[in-house]
């Protein structure tokens, strides 16, 4: 007799392989990356999902193999119209499930592969990394490195459009749903407005707060407080969020979370919004910049540091 009641999940699978990783994290948002090149190394969902236990595992937020875009489809498809694009970041959530892409951790990836040697970056250059979200396109900042993130776009442009409200949103530990609006950074993102500190500080995010209409792909939900004022005396908006990512629960940061809460606050803003925002996170203070991208449309950049903090090695189980 244990004392575990009958019906208790079963721990994640323990990682079984000699697999050489690097530790690293964007204001806290942690990774677990390993380089692939021929993207023969493990990378099933219960795997991912016992390198990603804090109690089992190495322990992260989620899973990043560096593979040669050539060696998978996805990244064939995109060679096909950008070349220079080498190196797919190949993103796994903790629980192992697939992701589009992740904003701390392509600043990470690109930092990571800068320092295992496999590519350049030099100062006023560019890195093309592929991901499932298409081409992100790294540069070095002040802080560590920026990320053209592509075009924001809403999930439901009829009802955002039409009420600058899409969804309503159950959180626990606050009273009543509230009203939210669903954007796509190239992954799906939910953001609603809280009056204030206090709010955010007493919202429950260790269950996935409930979404209707739910995005068809699931959600990240981020709840944000617009500062008082919202734009500082150097023009530049400011924000306080908080996230539950899918398949992981609540982290540190999010990258496309915090692009997302500033594109939403500042469609709520409108005429005369500025395009420069701080947005701060339990990790970190990260730098979100829209400007007009190349195909006409209005693209988000996303800026802040990037760590590695340990190499190590995966023994065998036994």
């Amino acid at each position: 007799m244990t004392g575990f009641p009958a019906d208790a999940p079963a721990p994640a699978a323990r990682p079984t392989s000699g697999l050489s990783f690097t530790k690293g994290h964007g204001t806290g948002n942690d990774f677990v990356l390993t380089l692939d090149p021929e993207g023969t190394g493990p990378a099933d969902p219960a795997f991912v999902a016992g390198l990603c236990d804090r109690h089992r595992g190495i322990g992260a937020d989620g899973y990043i193999r560096a593979v040669r875009s050539a060696v998978l489809p996805e990244g064939r498809a995109l060679l096909q119209t950008e070349p220079d694009a080498e190196w797919f970041m190949d993103y796994r959530n903790g629980d192992g499930s697939l992701s589009e892409m992740c904003g701390n951790g392509v600043r990470v990836f690109a930092h990571f592969l800068l320092a295992k040697g496999v590519a350049d970056l030099p100062d006023g250059g560019e890195l093309a990394i592929a991901t499932r979200a298409g081409v992100k396109r790294v540069t070095r900042s002040g802080d560590g490195y920026a990320v053209d993130m592509g075009p924001w776009e809403f999930i439901f442009p009829d009802a955002a459009v039409a009420r600058g409200m899409d969804s309503l949103v159950d959180i626990g530990g606050l009273d009543v749903e509230r009203p939210a609006l669903s954007i796509s950074m190239g992954n799906p993102h939910t953001v609603v407005a809280l009056a204030d500190r206090a709010d955010l500080e007493r919202t429950e995010l260790y269950h996935a707060p409930a979404v209707q209409p739910l995005p068809p792909a699931g959600t990240n939900v981020e709840l944000v407080v617009p500062a008082d004022p919202l734009v500082g005396e150097d023009g530049v908006g400011r924000l306080t969020m908080r996230v539950h990512e899918r398949g992981v629960g609540e982290t540190q940061s999010c990258g496309t979370g915090a692009c997302a809460a500033a594109a939403a606050t500042r469609y709520w803003a409108g005429e005369g919004a500025p395009a420069r925002w701080l947005v701060a996170v339990p990790g970190g203070v990260v730098g979100v910049t829209f400007f007009d991208g190349p195909e006409g449309r209005e693209h988000v950049q996303l800026s802040g540091p990037a760590e590695l903090v340990a190499d190590g090695m995966l023994l065998p189980a036994g």
